[in-house]
């Protein structure tokens, strides 16, 4: 019985020492630790989902998109605003300038009557007249023409510009034609004759001139 302990002592240290079970052992270790490395995986891998959201989860992601929304249309609307603002802003401006320079136009229509009279006036007197001579005539002529110098440069100063547009294109926005006539040596379309003068106020018409046109015989 000793004996046959002995032998089997003898060979389990024998195996134990076996070189090729000590290259084994390592290649087991070296298996065993990818397996668990690659274990299980993740969930997209294996093809699990996500666990449904709760209604809570829902109720949030809900609320979120409506406030998101209504952002957006408050922004929209504030922008809009803002430009109805400025447009409104701009037409105000333009019809506070334009007040500043045409407030007067009503005046000046009534001064131009005046300027009319006084043109009419200094065209009335027989230039042979205004002598030396005539001492009274011409005092009296030189002081019309002195008061027309006057108040055409009060005009000018205010914006006010006379047109004289003899010789000139018609223009149906300056001018008014009171009659159409052919004449020699004119070209078709021209002014011949100016009736009365007229008047711009800054660019615009007051009073258009009024004509008679050149037309083709």
């Amino acid at each position: 019985m000793a004996t046959w302990c002995v032998r089997a002592i003898r060979q389990s240290s024998s195996v134990i020492a076996s070189p090729s079970l000590v290259r084994a052992t390592p290649r087991l270790l070296c298996t065993a630790a990818q397996q668990k490395s690659s274990g299980p995986g993740t969930e997209e891998e294996n093809g699990t989902q996500k666990p449904e959201p709760s209604a809570a989860e829902k109720a949030c992601i809900e609320e979120k998109t409506q406030l998101e929304e209504q952002l957006k249309d408050v922004t929209d609307k504030y922008k809009r605003a803002l430009a109805d603002t400025e447009n409104l802003r701009q037409r105000s401006q333009k019809m506070i300038d334009d007040a500043k320079l045409y407030g007067i136009q009503g005046f000046c229509k009534d001064l131009l009557e005046v300027a009319d009279i006084l043109e009419k006036a200094t065209e009335s007197v027989p230039k042979t007249e205004i002598s030396t001579a005539n001492p009274h005539l011409k005092n009296l002529y030189d002081g019309l023409v002195m008061t027309e110098v006057r108040i055409q440069k009060v005009f000018q100063k205010h914006g006010l510009v006379k047109l004289n547009p003899d010789g000139q294109k018609f223009d149906p926005y300056e001018h008014e034609a009171v009659f159409h006539a052919p004449m020699e040596g004119k070209e078709a379309g021209t002014i011949a004759v100016v009736t009365k003068v007229g008047y711009k106020l800054h660019g615009r018409t007051l009073r258009p001139a009024l004509v008679g046109v050149v037309k083709a015989p």
